[in-house]
């Protein structure tokens, strides 16, 4: 037992060492940054793929309940009228293409930007490529990634409305202990979906190969880091009001701060998942369209 938390603490603190040295703060702050201009055109791709299973409304609804909880309601409105202006209708058909394959660039730049981050994480890069061809490879998983979330958005959905159905009946069966008990499985489906989200981002995303079990590993790490970062994350916003000093643009600085520690977590998560695949698992490798890097300290003498 001894030797295991020691194990643990040691692969905490070279987690930490590693966050360190790669800079992932300033990673985390380019992230927030793309992510101001990408989470409209994404929220807007992801609504319009869902829309296809379910109702519009339906979807919306789940969409802005989610922002709503995770950065209040002031921000959430403007998230809100953010895809409000990226959404065209009444326009004409050059005007809709247009602005179509603008809103697809948009929504995967923010991934294209965590790819780049993870690879620098990661320590491979791609190797040197037609400037079109290595644009078009990336955008096609970024989409792949946006389709995912979209997937699992609909899975949430559906696990939502199942229990909707069992609670009413079990209401009257359980009483008290109803809420409880569904309160917990709303828990484990959410920490499910989140697992699976980053499993996809670590293994999809990096042009990297990592064993399965690792990624899997690594995300379930990210996933508890972020369920709890999300609450201390809203206590922080709603006690200090941190947007209320900066006006007109508060609910801008919300949004960038959520995003700021949410990229945080993301990129410790996937420090840990480095190291734990280095020490226990199979490492991690650069793909057959990438190399490994190594950055040295070379102290010139004179």
């Amino acid at each position: 037992m001894k030797d295991r938390l020691k194990q643990a603490w040691q692969l905490l603190a070279d987690t930490y060492k590693a966050f360190s040295d790669d800079n992932a703060f300033k990673l985390s702050a380019s992230l927030s940054y793309y992510t101001l201009f990408s989470l409209s055109p994404m929220l807007v791709v992801i609504i319009g793929l869902c829309s296809v299973f379910f109702g519009r409304e339906a979807i919306q609804g789940k969409v802005y309940g989610q922002i709503n909880d995770l950065i209040g309601n002031q921000a959430a409105v403007q998230v809100q009228e953010m895809i409000k202006n990226a959404e065209f209708s009444g326009q004409t058909p050059w005007a809709i293409a247009i602005g179509i394959g603008t809103l697809l660039l948009g929504a995967t730049g923010l991934f294209t930007e965590m790819q780049d981050s993870l690879n620098t994480i990661w320590q491979v890069k791609a190797k040197p490529r037609r400037g079109w061809l290595k644009l078009l490879i990336n955008r096609a998983l970024s989409f792949s990634v946006i389709v995912s979330i979209g997937f699992l958005l609909l899975v949430s959905l559906l696990v939502s409305a199942l229990l909707n159905i069992f609670s009413k009946k079990l209401e009257i069966l359980l009483a008290d202990a109803t809420y409880v008990l569904f309160f917990v499985i709303n828990i484990l489906v959410i920490l499910a979906v989140i697992t699976t989200l980053f499993a996809l981002i670590f293994k999809v995303l990096p042009d990297v190969l990592i064993r399965w079990k690792d990624a899997w590993i690594g995300a379930g790490f990210t996933a508890l880091l972020f369920m709890l970062g999300r609450y201390l994350i809203g206590l922080y916003l709603g006690q200090t009001g941190a947007g209320t000093a900066y006006g007109a643009a508060g609910s801008i600085v919300v949004i960038l701060l959520w995003v700021y520690y949410s990229s945080t977590i993301l990129y410790f998560g996937a420090e840990f998942t480095k190291v734990y695949a280095q020490r226990f698992g199979e490492g991690i490798h650069p793909d057959s369209d990438a190399v490994r890097i190594e950055i040295k300290e070379i102290q010139k003498t004179v």
